[in-house]
């Protein structure tokens, strides 16, 4: 989707240019990490045999449907396709104040549409209350899930899934209250939860559910923070960045340009469908089509809450030498798109890019011969 989006707003050449580039690259960077870091993975290997030694080896068939369900469940509530974001069935809550309560709002949070920018809506509004909400049941209710469910375990599941119907509704205030559309989105959320509670009914035992339960509350405390830390710290230094730099720094394809477009991948983090109109912008205020692709690289994949999400699991070594290949690669992804874009021909390219991976590969070799294998940290 992203890449049809990239094509029909900014251009074939570059979606394609992403395409084949993010493949090549993509696969690059998995063994390139796989050899750095092969005795730690070796040794991962070795301690996963062990703990599931004793255990059956393929995955139960209930957690198999969760799984499955789960999926769907992203799928449905996340893909931006029409007869999901559609609203099939409407009808009008009178809520008079709804319009003035919007006004305020936007008064409150003042935004520019045209630069990406989203306001706070009354519905974003609640959601934000029934986050707060099922923080605090949660809190109470599976923190010792361990120990058995209690009351605070129901509410703070029943908090979540109001709060997956709630956002997958199309709300907007009118002069004579809200109106409320149910999108495909909804149904889908709807059916996924009733096929969810089926399996965690029928399908698997109390400890697998309990495990479950623990393990998802385990993990969302782990990231959480981080990625409220994350959201600030982008939001801060956003602000801090003219646009008018954007000429001086990425208006040509040099290495400097391209890491430029890089950093602002790293630092400028949008939704996926949202960072289009955004490199739109930027080429539009004179960045240079190589740097625009290294952004939109490494946009997707580097931001300050992913770098901490993925430390956090992986480990800090693992996780900046993801981030240094990925930001090395990208930009000589917007290096190579960029001469192309300036004349140079596809032959020259096709040896450059040659160059480029065999003298990666060399080093790498070298270094990985005259130096004790890593290991993650």
């Amino acid at each position: 989707l992203a890449l049809v989006y990239t094509g029909g707003i900014i251009g074939p050449d570059l979606a394609i240019a992403r395409l084949v580039l993010s493949l090549i690259f993509g696969i690059g960077i998995g063994m390139i990490m796989a050899m750095v870091f092969r005795a730690d993975d070796a040794a991962h290997e070795l301690a996963a045999d062990g703990m599931f030694a004793h255990h059956g080896t393929g995955m139960a068939p209930g957690a198999l449907l969760l799984l499955l369900a789960w999926v769907v469940l992203l799928l449905a509530g996340t893909l931006k396709l029409g007869f999901l974001t559609n609203a099939h069935l409407q009808f009008d809550l009178p809520l008079t104040a709804a319009a003035s309560w919007q006004g305020t709002l936007d008064q409150l949070v003042p935004y520019d549409a045209g630069k990406g920018e989203e306001g706070v809506s009354i519905q974003g509004v609640a959601l934000i209350v029934l986050l707060a909400a099922i923080g605090w049941s949660a809190w109470r209710g599976l923190e010792n899930i361990q120990d058995g469910a209690n009351r605070w375990t129901v509410a703070s599941l029943a908090l979540i899934a109001a709060t997956l119907l709630l956002a997958s509704l199309a709300v907007q205030a009118t002069p004579i209250g809200l109106r409320v559309g149910l999108t495909g989105k909804f149904f889908g959320v709807i059916a996924t939860l009733a096929a969810v509670y089926w399996i965690v009914r029928s399908r698997l035992s109390p400890e697998a559910v309990r495990d479950w339960l623990w393990e998802s509350w385990r993990f969302v405390k782990q990231i959480f923070p981080l990625l409220v830390i994350g959201v600030f710290v982008v939001g801060m230094i956003r602000m801090l960045i003219r646009p008018e730099w954007i000429e001086a720094l990425a208006g040509a394809n040099t290495v400097l340009g391209n890491l430029a477009g890089v950093t602002f991948g790293v630092f400028m983090y949008f939704p996926t469908l949202v960072e289009v109109p955004i490199a739109k912008m930027f080429l539009d205020l004179g960045m240079h089509r190589g740097p625009l692709l290294a952004y939109l690289m490494s946009d997707p994949e580097l931001s300050l809450q992913s770098i901490l999400i993925i430390a956090a699991i992986i480990g800090r070594r693992k996780a900046w030498t993801y981030v240094g290949f990925v930001a090395l690669f990208s930009a000589s992804a917007g290096m190579i798109y960029g001469a192309w874009v300036d004349g140079a021909s596809l032959w020259t390219l096709a040896l450059a890019l040659a160059g480029f991976v065999a003298a990666l590969a060399t080093l790498l070799f070298v270094a990985g011969r005259n130096a004790p294998l890593v290991k993650g940290v």
